[in-house]
């Protein structure tokens, strides 16, 4: 289930927020029910969804559930990859504040920082070592930030001590878990610490209904608009064609981002926590290191602080260069590179990275140039041009990000069908019939930039077919592409029978089936009026 992304994670969402209000109007903050409420949404995120991770196991072996292993993978939910990554990364987290006040030897430091990047490492090069294997779940590159967070703050002495409820409840808050905005553990532990005069209660609510209602207009109205009728009829490749998407997909995810991002902040200020916003107007910047300012707020200083100023620091230290400017400009390369590489390992995500490392630098370089001169100067118009040129310029680079241009992206309308034999190294999981949709994702890592076209069927009888080519975040987060790998399939009112259907999702033109097939569902009239 992935967080805001449809009504139904809010119908789930109301079940927490209406004794929220309660807990919070009469008893104030409440700790205790963070930590209940964070375990049973994580629980209804990733309770229904599942990974396939190596085991050592004879081929054919079925385990509990009925799931196959095969080739040895076995299927494990994401609930316990989720509680696994917890008490990994708070008992290194304990490990290293132990050592730390222990001795002053360096290289805990960095062995902590290695470790505590080894399940983000996995989730990104285990399919491509191991075909067919997952590991991870939604937000694990976000866990991962906090994590280190926590490591760079122990290693300043800034933290000396981490109670286990405190830890796990800034790791996995539920608001916030699957994309940002990234907190700090320092700020969070504030908010989790501090006592509450009553009167909060209601300047909190208040911050959270108008972000809640700026979250659904953004994602629900604006987002789904330009998607719609902008983007989703742009299959058409050719110059006109990318330079129009290029501006409807930069406003869309904007929109989508930016919603998500307000959903997670009014949520937050309903449980007490106050997260820091994400987004500031960031098309009206009047230069690139003012956009970062205003764009994703959270990883943008969390990049600053914890690796361009790192970096700096020591190589100023460290007498790396001899060029006055050249540990910053080389910062800005490596601090945009990997944030390129954070987004996934596709290689436009590191050419979106290294694009803004340039971009920077030649700000820089233009700033210092223009300074004696003053041939770009002060006033409105001047202010006005820079806005524009900004904006054109991301615009470009989330071009870029979005992976439609390159040698290997085709049109959707031209995508050919998977052919019997195809060598298919990644399959994608059928995850829900629930007698309205049937969805799930799917994707071809012989051919990782296409979308694949799965067939649905009820039993021998093709009902459609369905290309899966719909954004996910979570698919794109996990590293396996530009996340436009689902499909959903509304189910017609025909076969609302009350009967018993099988119902399989296949590989268009194989007899491949996605994992979690078939299933055997009974399709009630009683559905026929739920969204």
């Amino acid at each position: 289930m992935i967080p805001y992304a449809d009504f139904f994670y809010f119908g789930i969402l109301l079940y927490m927020a209406l004794p929220t209000l309660l807990i919070r109007r009469w008893l104030g903050f409440s700790r205790a029910w963070v930590l209940l409420a964070t375990a049973a949404m994580l629980i209804a995120q990733y309770g229904t969804t599942a990974h396939l991770l190596p085991v050592i196991a004879p081929a054919g072996l079925r385990v509990t559930g009925g799931s196959p292993v095969s080739g040895g993978l076995a299927e494990v939910r994401d609930i316990w990859v989720v509680i696994a990554c917890g008490l990994f990364q708070w008992s290194l987290a304990q490990a290293f504040l132990w050592m730390r006040t222990r001795t002053s030897w360096y290289w805990p430091f960095p062995a902590a920082m290695l470790l505590t990047l080894l399940p983000l490492v996995g989730a990104r090069f285990l399919p491509m070592a191991m075909p067919g294997a997952q590991f991870g779940f939604l937000g694990i590159s976000y866990v991962t930030f906090r994590s280190l967070d926590v490591i760079f703050g122990i290693r300043d002495r800034l933290i000396v001590s981490l109670p286990a409820d405190q830890f796990l409840a800034f790791l996995f808050f539920f608001p916030t878990i699957s994309s940002g905005p990234i907190d700090r553990y320092r700020r969070f532990s504030q908010d989790w610490n501090r006592p509450r005069p009553a009167a909060e209660f209601w300047k909190d609510l208040d911050g959270a209904v108008h972000r809640v209602f700026t979250g659904f207009l953004y994602k629900f109205i604006l987002a789904a608009t330009i998607k719609t009728y902008w983007i989703d009829r742009l299959a058409e490749g050719g110059f006109l064609n990318t330079l129009s998407y290029m501006y409807g997909y930069s406003l869309y995810l904007y929109f989508d981002f930016a919603g998500y991002s307000a959903f997670a902040v009014g949520v937050s200020y309903l449980l007490g926590i106050h997260t820091p916003e994400n987004f500031n107007r960031p098309f009206l910047a009047g230069n690139i290191k003012d956009f970062w300012n205003r764009w994703h707020i959270s990883l943008s200083t969390w990049l600053r602080d914890h690796v361009y100023m790192r970096f700096m620091l020591a190589a100023g230290k460290g007498h790396w260069f001899t060029g006055k400017y050249t540990a910053s400009y080389l910062g800005y390369f490596l601090t945009f590179g990997l944030m390129g590489l954070w987004h996934g390992i596709e290689p436009y995500y590191l050419l979106y990275g290294l694009y803004h490392g340039t971009l920077l630098v030649g700000h820089d370089l233009f700033t210092r140039w223009n300074k004696p001169r003053q041939v770009w100067r002060n006033g409105p118009l001047w202010r006005a041009t820079g806005t524009v040129v900004t904006f054109h310029m991301v615009c470009l680079g989330f071009l870029l990000f979005s992976g439609r241009i390159g040698p290997t992206w085709k049109p959707a309308n031209s995508v050919p069908p998977v052919t019997q034999g195809a060598a298919l190294a990644h399959v994608g999981p059928h995850e829900s019939s629930d007698g309205q949709t049937i969805r799930g994702w799917a994707r071809d890592a012989s051919r990782p930039d296409l979308p694949v076209k799965v067939a649905i069927l009820d039993g021998n009888r093709l009902l459609a077919g369905v290309l899966a080519d719909g954004f996910r975040a979570d698919i794109q987060q996990a590293g396996r592409g530009n996340g436009r790998r689902g499909f959903s399939y509304s189910i017609p009112a025909e076969l609302k029978d009350g009967g018993k259907h099988l119902i399989l999702v296949q590989l268009a033109g194989t007899d491949i089936d996605l994992q979690n097939m078939p299933r055997s569902i009974t399709l009630s009239p009683a559905f026929s009026g739920r969204n």
